[in-house]
């Protein structure tokens, strides 16, 4: 439960600095990660909880890490599905998502669905 609480502080402060500008009514610039790259976002001051349809990671130690993104199939604009990441051994950085998925097979992570979390940050060109 440990994992899980610390994971949820962590993707509450990630939130906060992504949206700190936005909740203010100001859009925020800034990156997350997209197959192994930093990709340039736009946080538009507006939220969507239970609405993502694109998965969303929330890592500890990495940041944000997308799924899909603009060409991908299944990406519908950065309407964000947001899971948490929490480790089960030291951290090491995950920053794609075929990353995620190897981690969670070698049981070195745990995700947790966070719906309430859910949010609109569109990838930029």
């Amino acid at each position: 439960m440990r994992p899980i609480l610390a994971s949820s502080v962590l993707a509450g402060a990630l939130l906060v600095s992504l949206a700190g500008g936005a909740v203010a009514g100001q859009a925020v610039k800034t990156t997350i990660w997209l197959d192994g790259v930093q990709v340039r976002t736009i946080l538009p001051p507006a939220a969507s909880p239970q609405e993502g349809t694109d998965p969303f990671y929330m890592v500890p130690g990495t940041g944000g890490v997308a799924a899909v993104g603009p060409g991908s199939l299944g990406y519908h604009g950065g309407h964000w599905q947001v899971f948490l990441v929490s480790w089960n051994v030291a951290q090491y950085p995950l920053t794609s998502a075929s990353a995620i998925a190897a981690a969670e097979t070698a049981r070195d992570i745990s995700i947790t669905r966070a719906a309430d979390l859910d949010f609109l940050c569109p990838i930029q060109p």
